[in-house]
């Protein structure tokens, strides 16, 4: 009998390609440590002043982002093939979105401040495409996930300090030396952070951190878990331990909603795992039930206080709504929902510069266009990229486990976003957007997360054939 030829597998990476790879990883890696403020608040980002904050205790301003993506770019666009899988009207609608909310800071009610935005959505789009376009026809990502990884353990590292000591050392040093030189006020939520015992790492505050590890913590476990190089048993001591950093982490921040979202993605995980329907219906059930427990008993002083924060962000989603019928077709301007809410916000309500609904504020910022042009790319990328095993059925291969554990992190970074800003976070935002074009690059090949591409299905001719 005549075998099968299984499909060609790819040419080996080209210099450009396995270059570009590792810098884009290692400058997506660096986002996690230097660009986790909110683009909105980008004026109280101020240079390094010596060695040790620009390498530990500062954030970067978002213009040297900005320098450091140009040359990955650059490299990129060397590295890039048109042929991506993915349909035309889906690659097209990050580049209508821009193009909108272009038009929409023209007309904004603060132009400086939507021109910083605008700048900021047009990196997230250059990550888009950065990966649908380059990154996507890489057959080895060992390089590029080794960036990120390390990245990671370092935010993961900045978590445990400030739980055992480093917050308390933290407020010690601002209020000592740097609050009595302060020219103008910080905003409100920076001092609740700094007073605050829940930990936020490297990131804006704490729920920002439960943003990364949503997004980073299912693709990683996936990456380990695709690692042939290590044994069985090694990667379950590895998967074991950077679960346990993670979740410690998660649980010292005290996300409220960053619990609730982890406890569904781990129910979704589990839901693919190829055991018996009555066996994974128990294991989902007890997951479900310890999850909730664990929940209320976590939050029971917040639960008891009426949870004010959920009531603070129906507040500005209803002011979002009402900016929105106000000004139904450009929105006030990219950014600014914080200068809108100023002027119909009840006395009583917390201020607050964004909307705390990603989704909302496209449609406070930039009317129902953008709004609508967001949503659309966002829904169509996570149906679009959803990989066979988000579909049904167990992932039969090593680019299968990874798909899936991307699309994992996406599907929590997409919930997160109605009642968070990760959208504008480079932290968050940059990294997502850059999988998300990963994940809708069809490759022609099936190769594990960190090892070389190889042909699907492509048996070995035996002898008797």
């Amino acid at each position: 009998m005549k075998p099968q030829p299984g499909p060609v597998p790819a040419p080996p990476d080209g210099w450009p390609l396995r270059l570009f790879s590792a810098l884009f990883g290692a400058f997506l890696g660096l986002t996690l440590l230097k660009f986790g403020n909110p683009t909105i608040m980008e004026s109280f980002v101020t240079p390094p002043a010596d060695v040790w904050e620009f390498f530990l205790a500062s954030p970067w301003p978002i213009g040297w982002g900005y320098t450091l993506l140009a040359p990955v770019a650059a490299l990129g666009l060397v590295s890039a093939r048109g042929k991506t899988g993915a349909p035309l009207w889906l690659i097209l609608l990050p580049l209508v979105w821009l193009v909108w909310q272009a038009m929409a800071a023209s007309y904004s009610l603060e132009p400086q401040l939507s021109l910083h935005i605008l700048m900021h959505f047009a990196a997230c789009v250059v990550c888009f495409y950065l990966g649908l376009f380059s990154l996507g026809r890489a057959g080895s990502l060992a390089s590029f996930w080794l960036g990120i990884l390390c990245a990671f353990l370092l935010v993961l590292a900045s978590g445990w300090e400030q739980h055992f000591g480093g917050l308390a050392a933290t407020r010690r040093y601002f209020y000592a030396n740097i609050y009595p030189t302060l020219k103008s006020p910080l905003p409100p939520e920076y001092y609740k952070r700094l007073n605050s015992n829940r930990i936020f790492a490297t990131l804006f505050y704490p729920n920002t951190l439960a943003g990364v590890l949503l997004l980073l913590l299912p693709p990683l476990l996936g990456v380990v878990a695709s690692a042939r190089r290590l044994t069985i048993p090694a990667r379950a001591f590895v998967a074991a331990v950077l679960a346990f950093g993670a979740l410690a982490c998660l649980c010292w921040s005290g996300s409220k909603g960053g619990w609730l979202l982890m406890l569904v993605l781990s129910i979704v995980a589990l839901l693919r795992l190829p055991l018996g329907k009555r066996f994974r219906v128990a294991l989902v059930a007890a997951v479900l039930f310890l999850g909730l427990a664990g929940f209320f008993w976590q939050f029971a002083a917040f639960l008891k206080r009426g949870a004010p924060s959920a009531s603070a962000r129906l507040d500005y989603w209803q002011a979002a709504v009402r900016i929105t019928m106000a000004h139904p077709l450009l929105g006030s301007g990219p950014g600014t929902f914080g200068r809108a809410y100023l002027a119909i916000r009840r006395p009583e309500s917390e201020p607050t510069k964004v909307t705390h609904n990603d989704y909302l504020e496209q449609a406070s910022d930039s009317g129902l266009p953008g709004f609508i042009a967001y949503g659309a790319f966002i829904l169509g990328a996570l149906l679009r990229g959803a990989p066979r095993a988000a579909r049904g059925s167990s992932p039969v291969s090593g680019r299968e486990r990874l798909e899936f554990a991307v699309w994992l992190g996406l599907l929590g970074w997409s919930l997160q976003g109605f009642f968070e800003f990760g959208l504008y976070v480079p932290a968050l935002a940059w990294p997502a957007l850059s999988l998300m074009g990963w994940l809708l690059r069809k490759p022609w090949t099936n190769p594990g997360g960190l090892d070389k591409m190889r042909p699907q299905n492509a048996n070995p001719v035996s002898k008797r054939a």
